[in-house]
This record gives structure tokens, sequence and C-alpha cells, in this order.
């Protein structure tokens, strides 16, 4: 899930009641999860304003689940602001997991190519170069994102009430690394992802950030407010190729790029 909205590079000085509001926004979000019984909506008064709030909201839920592995990036259009969201570690798998038990009941299903931070990118004053990014990236891999909510249809609920609970983040599931991904031209990389054996999506360069690579150093740069550095290690995944599929209990999911290799799941 991506927004086209802009966001400042600097964290935005807010009001203390206004900070409380937004701290129980992410407790009710953090509750519906933890209790599997999702909300409507936010209350009005506790829902984001804008995406710096959404920002603070990430920042109290990423305290509560404690390491962060990694980042969730994208953009609606080539054109937009990226936004990102931090992914918790203790939610990260590698391809072949069965998925099991409440937690997962949104089950809807992105294809992604992910990253694997090899080097610490700390924040300096001079921006990293494109070029330097790329050099800090141990591995690249083919990606399930699985989305999950504390709001019971996100889709019904205020856009930025989804957003601040994780993007919908529920999981990321990581296949083998790519061999030369560096000569991987992802404007015409190809995906399917399938469910069941059955083709769901089949579509060519369909990230809709555009030029993918752009995000990286959108995250070590103007993210690094609020990531602290991307760190060696951490996960950077980079949105979605196939929009959000559903999948049922039980199901078995699919994903398969032409060169970037397949990862696959399964839901108990």
């Amino acid at each position: 899930m991506t927004h086209s909205a802009p966001m400042s590079d600097t964290v935005r000085m807010m009001t203390g009641a206004r900070e409380q509001q937004l701290i129980e926004a992410a407790n009710l979000l953090l509750d519906a999860r933890r209790t599997y019984t999702p909300i409507a909506d936010l209350p009005p008064e506790l829902q984001p304003v804008d995406l710096e709030e959404v920002a603070r909201v990430h920042e109290v839920i990423a305290i509560a689940y404690e390491e962060i592995g990694g980042w969730k990036i994208g953009a609606g259009t080539p054109e937009a602001t990226p936004f990102f969201a931090p992914m918790p570690r203790a939610w990260m798998a590698s391809s072949g997991v069965v998925l099991t038990g409440p937690r997962y009941r949104y089950r809807r299903l992105e294809a992604e190519i992910a990253f694997l931070i090899g080097e610490d990118l700390p924040p300096r004053a001079s921006p990293y170069t494109r070029a330097e990014v790329v050099a800090a990236i141990a591995s690249c891999h083919p990606a399930i994102e699985e989305l999950e909510s504390g709001l019971i249809d996100p889709k019904a609920a205020n856009p930025l009430s989804a957003l601040a609970d994780l993007q919908m983040h529920g999981g990321f599931v990581y296949g083998a690394a790519c061999p030369d991904w560096q000569s991987l031209d992802f404007a015409t990389e190809h995906v399917t992802l399938a469910v069941d054996g059955s083709v769901r999506v089949d579509r060519t360069g369909s990230n809709t950030s555009g030029d993918l690579m752009r995000l990286l150093p959108y995250l070590a740069n103007q993210g690094a407010a609020r990531t602290g550095g991307l760190k060696a290690g951490q996960w950077v995944t980079t949105g979605s190729w196939t929009g959000n599929t559903p999948a049922l209990p039980g199901s078995h999911a699919d994903v398969c790029f032409d060169r970037a290799g397949r990862v696959n799941l399964r839901f108990a």
C-alpha cells in the first residue's frame, strides 16, 4: 500500500496533546492486532491528518515490536514521493514458510523485489549517491509481502488510518538471492503470482514506483531522520508488482520472477 502525498525530510514538532492522541491511535491499532479483534476505524479525533502523523504512529508501533528487521518502501507513481514503514524482524521468514494462527486474517499477497543491506549507511550531512547505496547492498531477492490489518476492512477506513497501521504490513517472506542482480532490467522483468496453482496475476515491469532503485537512496537519505540510517542485515522491500491478491486459509502462494527468482508460502 503506497501513498503519493509529499512528506517533509525533517520530523515536525507537534503539541503534547496531539502527541498523546497519536500514541493512543498506535495503541488501538496494536491492541486490535494483538487481540485479533479488528476495529472499523480509528476514532475521528485520533486519525492521522497527514503523513507526518502517520510516521509518528509508526514510531510508536515499532517500539512495541522491538527489533526492526527492515523497511517497506514504495511510491504510487514514478513521480510520487516515496513513503515507508518499519517491518518487525519477528515477522520475517524464508521461502516455504507456513503461516499459521489467528494473526493471519486478512491474507493479501504482494510480489516484490527486496534487498538485503550489507553495510551500514549511518546518517550523514552529505547525501549518499545512488552508487554508494547500491554498493552497500549485499543481495537482491524475490519476496512476498503478506498484508494484515487491525482494521476490519482497510479499504473502507480512512486511508491514513490504514497507512498508520504499518501500511498494512503483516509479514515478509524472501526467496534465494538472485545472482548477478545488477544486470537485471527491472523495467522488463516479468512476474506471476499463483494461488493453489492458478495464476492470479501476470505482469511485466509493473512496479508502481517506475525506477524502483530510486527508493533505496531516498530511504538512506531523506528517510534517515526516522530510520536512524540503514543497517547491515536489514531488508528493504520496494513495493508491489502485482497489486494485492487475496488468499484463503490452507492455500499455497507462489511468486515467480523470470530472472529474480521465486518464493512461496502457505497458509495453514
